[in-house]
């Protein structure tokens, strides 16, 4: 179970849960497990870059890193080889540390099997790690879209908000049996009902709570929040954090 948020920025009423000395994100990653690198969707970082970012995490950490949105968004995934082996070479100098990309598509983004298809093999073969996709047009979530994304091997986000009520269950490669098992599980929580800003209460996360611990123990189940604008991710993620136990584990 990792659990963690968008970002590594400390809020001053966050700070004294990660005590000590150190940046931002060494203090983080001393208390969280894991952190979604958003930043790569707007824009390149130099290799030193992701290479501090790796030295101040110790060696259970884990990031995900975002598709550029040059390649989501503007290209939708088409003549990708390039800027796709830009993103990965400068990603990969996470090395280890580097464990999932997610591709999150804009809501106009509708469903076509042979580019999606196209792209996800082409990313097979540059990168070993874990895919998560997040779509949010509704024709992704269909068992056209479904099947395709589980012969691509890809893991479907669990999103709130939803953009459908399918889109709030984690879909595609859930593992060779659907369960979870040896899979990654990835959920993003942006905030409800104020997308960014909205903090979750308790009653929520302890439904979440309930829901991550059906999953079977060996699923990777990541659960990022990106409520950041008012600071409740970091607050939100060490409460679910409490919920599940100390270390995330329920």
């Amino acid at each position: 179970m990792r659990i963690g948020t968008a970002g590594w920025t400390l809020s001053r009423e966050a700070a004294p849960a990660f005590p000590g000395e150190g940046t931002h994100l060494a203090r983080y990653a001393r208390g969280l497990r894991c952190a979604e690198i958003n930043s790569s969707f707007r824009r390149s970082h130099r290799p030193e870059v992701w290479r501090r970012w790796a030295a101040q995490t110790p060696p259970d950490f884990r990031f995900a890193a975002k598709l550029p949105r040059a390649i989501s968004h503007d290209a939708r995934l088409r003549r990708a080889r390039a800027p796709l082996r830009r993103f990965l070479d400068e990603a990969g100098e996470l090395g280890d540390r580097l464990a999932v990309v997610l591709v999150q598509l804009p809501p106009s983004f509708a469903f076509e099997s042979r580019p999606v298809r196209a792209f996800f093999a082409l990313l097979a073969e540059m990168f070993s790690g874990a895919v998560v996709c997040e779509p949010r047009h509704p024709s992704w979530f269909t068992l056209a879209a479904d099947r395709a994304l589980i012969a691509c091997g890809v893991g479907r986000v669990a999103a709130d908000p939803a953009s459908c009520p399918q889109a709030q269950d984690p879909g595609g490669w859930l593992g060779s049996e659907g369960d979870g098992r040896g899979a990654v599980v990835y959920y993003r929580w942006h905030g409800s009902p104020r997308m960014y800003w909205s903090r979750y209460d308790l009653a929520w996360l302890r439904a979440r709570a309930d829901e991550l611990k059906r999953w079977p123990p060996d699923a990777d189940c990541w659960c990022v929040f990106d409520n950041t604008a008012g600071g409740g991710a970091i607050a939100n993620a060490l409460e679910l954090r409490t919920l599940l136990g100390r270390g995330g584990s329920p």
